[in-house]
């Protein structure tokens, strides 16, 4: 434990200690806990937050393995969304008091993380909080929720529109990003949504969502894959990554596109030229880490409009110590829905 000291901030605000998870490296053994720590254990920045909410990503469960690939230095706060009041701030666009949202860039990386009572934080990361939106609310879409977003804009902007009844594919459907994915097509008049998961015992769940289908892997791969399939999907949001990726691009309808956000299944897949040269399909990378702040701001306000879909989210709510038991379940695949951490009380 930490030696607790007061720090006088702009505004006459004093902290004292506080709670955070603490990743540690110690002769190449990864540890972590929940620790008393102070506002100097915490990274620079123009903006600090007395945090309300995180959430819990596949890519926080990484942060906390050896060779996860998320921590580049020890210690850290891991946790990469977070939402609070501003208690300081030494940047012009923001005042003591607003509610705001931090995901992506470099948090719970290289930028101590949300999964604190308090984060200091670039002025440049912080989108204000839309109305319509509760700090609860904008942690249940976190990352994930983000992601689904932006992947689901870029998939529009290839011409994917609910007046022309397009065949839908989504892939992990029972993860954060899947389910949120579903939802948010669903809310906006998609009808013909397929859902791909291995877990069949959610299939109603699922359903519940908005999915007019559910099938799993064994569904799409009956058939020897070849280069060019029967067209199935016009267009594909793929959680998964890796060789499913192989299996489905010779199955996208002439001009389809597949919005890639994920790794889950592998970071290799195989094609040839066929499908993008005689059907014309796309591959969409998408990256919600350093995604525009301009673009974020937008992407923030349609969650708080037509994109308000928290009624039937599948959430679980925890505290720090409960962590680690998240941590396990999406590291073994087990993990459904979304998974938000409080605080605050």
């Amino acid at each position: 434990m930490v030696e607790v000291f007061h720090i006088e901030i702009k505004g006459g605000y004093i902290m004292e200690a506080f709670k955070a998870i603490v990743v540690k490296e110690i002769d190449g053994v990864i540890t972590y806990a929940k620790e008393d720590i102070n506002l100097s254990a915490l990274s620079n920045g123009e903006v600090i937050i007395k945090v309300a909410y995180s959430s819990v990503n596949y890519k926080d469960s990484l942060a906390v393995m050896k060779n996860g690939g998320v921590i580049r230095k020890y210690p850290m706060i891991p946790g990469i969304d977070l939402s609070g009041v501003i208690v300081s701030t030494s940047s012009n666009e923001f005042m003591v008091g607003q509610h705001v949202i931090v995901t992506g860039f470099d948090l719970g990386m290289t930028h101590t993380g949300g999964f604190s009572e308090y984060a200091c934080v670039p002025a440049k990361w912080v989108v204000k909080l839309p109305e319509n939106l509760s700090l609860k609310d904008s942690m249940i879409i976190g990352t994930a929720g983000f992601t689904a977003g932006i992947s689901i804009e870029s998939l529009e902007e290839m011409g994917m529109s609910s007046q022309s009844s397009p065949n839908i594919l989504v892939t992990g459907a029972t993860g954060g990003v899947g389910s949120l994915a579903i939802q948010l097509l669903a809310q906006n008049g998609y009808r013909n949504i397929t859902a791909l998961t291995r877990k069949e015992e959610y299939k109603q769940k699922i359903m519940n969502l908005g999915a007019s289908n559910v099938i799993s892997l064994e569904d799409i791969t009956s058939e020897k894959t070849r280069p060019l399939m029967k067209q199935k999907y016009h267009f594909v949001l793929d959680t998964v990554g890796g060789e499913l990726l192989t299996i489905l691009i010779p199955q996208i309808h002439y001009g389809g596109s597949i919005a890639m956000c994920g790794n889950v299944g592998g970071i290799n897949f195989s094609s040839t030229v066929l499908p993008f040269i005689l059907r014309g399909i796309n591959l969409l990378g998408i990256d919600s880490v350093n995604y525009p702040i301009e673009k974020r701001n937008l992407i923030w306000k349609r969650f708080s409009q037509e994109w308000h879909i928290f009624e039937n989210t599948i959430v679980n709510e925890i505290k720090l110590e409960q962590l680690s038991s998240v941590f396990n379940e999406l590291q073994k695949g087990t993990h459904v829905g979304r998974t938000i951490v409080k605080l605050t009380d």
